[in-house]
Formats: C-alpha cells, structure tokens, sequence
C-alpha cells in the first residue's frame, strides 16, 4: 500500500484554552465549551468525530498535585470558534469527578489540538474546500452509540444531515433510563430539524417503552432485530459505533455475519473493556543496569532525536521508555483507544499488546501504538512525526 494512501494525522500539541461555558446536561454529565482564540483557529480545525486531550494537575490521595490526562470527544459540529465536549462522571473517575463537580467558566486547561480517525470516510465538510463536499448522493448512515459514546456520533449526525439533503441517518442509543440521556433536547431538536432524514431509537434497559425491540439492554437477539428489520443492514453506506467495548464488539460481530464490508463500520471505544488494567498518566520509573541487556530505542518527536535503553526484564512500553527521557511525547489514554501515541516504526519490529485505534492499513504501513508496543528487536527506531 502506498505512502499516500495512509490516513494523516496532526502532530497533536496541547495549548491552554479558557473554559468559555459549563453546562449541565444530566445529573451526571456536562458540556464544557472552550473559546478558540483567532491566532490557533489552524490548530484547533477539526472534523466531526474526532477528540480533543485534557491536562491538568490535581492533587492525589496524598495531596500531591500529579498531571491527569483524559479524552474527550467533541460533541460540536465545527465552526472554528470553539471547541465543546461532554464529560460524564466516572466512578472514581478523578477527572470526570472534578470537573463535573468544580470546574467553572473562566478556568483554564491544556488542550490537545483535535485528532482521531473516527470520523466519515464521505468528504461532509467545507471547511477546508467547500467545493468538494458531497451533496449528491443519496447515503444511508447509522449509528450504534451507549451513553457517553453520544457525544461524538452527535457531530457526525449534525454534520452528514447538514452537508447533503439527500442523506438519511438512524440513530440507535442506549442508555438505562430517559434521566440518563445525553443531550436528550439536542437530540430532539435535530429530529424536528431533520423529521424525514432523521430516525431516534432510544434504547432504555430500566425503563419500559412501547415497543419490545426497544426495552431492556440490547443483547444479540435484539441487535440482529434491529439490524435485520428496523435498518436493512445491507443498504447502510456506513457504519458509527461507539461505547464500551461489549456493546461495541457485539455489532462489529453481527455486521460481520450480515457481510457487512469492513471497511464500511467506522468504530471507537470508551473503554478497552478491562478496567484492572493499569493506564498511567507518566512514565513508570525504570532503573536501568549498564551491565543488564537492554533494549536501544531511538525516537523522532518534533525533528528531534531521543534514545533511551530499555531494560529487557523492564517488559515496558515503547511509550513509556520515551516519556523517561521527554515529558512532551504525546499520549491521552495510553490503552489503546484513542491513536494518540501513534508512531510509524522506521527500523526494528515490535509487538502491540492491542489496538482499538489504528486502521489496518496504518498498521500494513507500520504505524503502532506506542502505548501497547515492546520492542522486538535489540535496536528499534520509532518517529512520532511521520
């Protein structure tokens, strides 16, 4: 596959940004709006679907202020004035509880500029050329989302019903009860806003609704349903899922039985489905032993070189070798969800525990996920650049 044909991705930079709004959405959620100032507007340009990194420094157990990083999609169609996402609280989430519960407007965050792949494969913004946009063809899009996953499958729905007056867009959402529901007035007004191109399937597993299909947590019997009689799975153009990893793998194996193309399901996932797995926020400590055997690794970050050694017994990230010798080298959730970390392997090989982020193209060409991969070969050089 050739060089040109890989999907390009912003070397992601944060930039502190003045929070501008907070609004409450559920008693659990919020939508936080950041004001662009002019001079980053290149920066912070983005297309519906993609995410946006926040850094802050919270205190601890112990007190200690410690840098927490988290992504979050942004929930806006772009308008390059402003940047919004929803932040739902979290069991013992430390930054989805502190922001839901002491973030203002007038603070600021480090914001990362806007990255990910989980967007169209359909050109449906003009932002960059209006000329091209596809305003013709007659598309059939839908959408598997759960909670929080509403929030970037809400950009994508604006923008494809806005772009073309001809498409069509099928929403399947799934939450436990209609108090839970995420811009549940959003929602509402785009369906009058859109009443022929537009269909709500809200999906409540404690609440009971009139229709069968509709109640109760969406299991296999359900989705095949639905996919089968409700949306006409053959005919969909293409696919958005996003949620936690059980609802999301669920479609991804049904579309498959139903011979839906792959390339046709655009996914992105909240969590990995392994919550005991630890994702930290900075490099662990490694002591590294000149007379042990270790592993050379050289990076590119910004047209700059690192090299750093790597224990063998260490058994650490790629990732988290690079983040002892440089601070700036970019990660969000470091668990393989989000694509943030991605790197291009230029010489050696490596492995990657999982990846929930790169297309399999990306991988062909040899990107990977620095946050999942430990190295293979006794040199490995990686560019974060490239």
């Amino acid at each position: 596959m050739s060089e040109q044909t890989i999907p390009t991705r912003r070397r992601a930079t944060f930039h502190r940004l003045t929070v501008s709004e907070v609004r409450r959405l559920t008693k659990d959620s919020i939508e936080v709006s950041f004001a662009i100032p002019e001079e980053l507007s290149a920066d912070f340009d983005y297309v519906a679907g993609q995410y946006v990194a926040l850094r802050k420094e919270l205190p601890n157990a112990e007190g200690e202020l410690v840098e927490v990083r988290r992504s979050y999609s942004i929930c806006a169609a772009p308008t390059g004035k402003q940047i919004k996402v929803a932040i739902k609280k979290d069991l013992g989430g430390q930054f989805s509880t502190w922001a839901n519960e002491e973030l203002v407007a007038g603070d600021q965050i480090d914001v990362m500029s806007p990255t990910g792949a989980f967007i169209s494969k359909h050109k449906l913004t003009g932002m960059n050329d209006p000329s091209t946009v596809d305003t013709v063809n007659q598309d059939q899009f839908v959408a598997v989302a759960a909670g929080s996953g509403i929030t970037p499958v809400l950009a994508i729905a604006r923008t494809i019903l806005e772009a073309n007056e001809n498409t069509r867009f099928d929403l399947i959402y799934a939450n436990k009860a209609a108090m839970d529901v995420m811009f549940l007035e959003e929602l509402a007004d785009l369906k009058d806003r859109y009443p022929a191109r537009l269909a709500l399937h809200h999906v409540l597993s404690r609440e009971q609704r009139i229709s069968p299909l509709l109640s109760g947590r969406i299991d296999a019997e359900k989705l095949s349903a639905l996919l089968n009689n409700v949306l006409q799975a053959p005919k969909v153009d293409e696919w958005f899922l996003c949620g936690p990893f059980e609802l999301v793998q669920m479609v991804r194996d049904e579309l498959k039985v139903l011979e839906v193309p792959a390339d046709k399901v655009r996914f992105e996932l909240f969590s990995t489905g392994e919550p005991n797995r630890p994702q930290g926020q900075v490099g662990r400590p490694v002591l590294v032993d000149e007379n042990e055997t270790s592993f050379e690794i050289t990076f590119t970050l910004d047209g700059l070189q690192g090299e750093v050694k790597s224990p063998v017994r260490a058994n650490e990230t790629v990732l988290n070798a690079a983040l002892r010798v440089r601070q700036d080298v970019p990660f969000a959730c470091a668990g393989g969800v989000c694509g943030t970390c991605r790197a291009k392997v230029t010489s050696g090989s490596v492995t990657m525990s999982e990846n929930y982020a790169l297309e399999p193209e990306e991988v062909e060409a040899g990107y990977v996920l620095t946050c999942q991969s430990h190295p293979t070969s006794d040199k490995l050089s990686v560019n974060f650049d490239s």
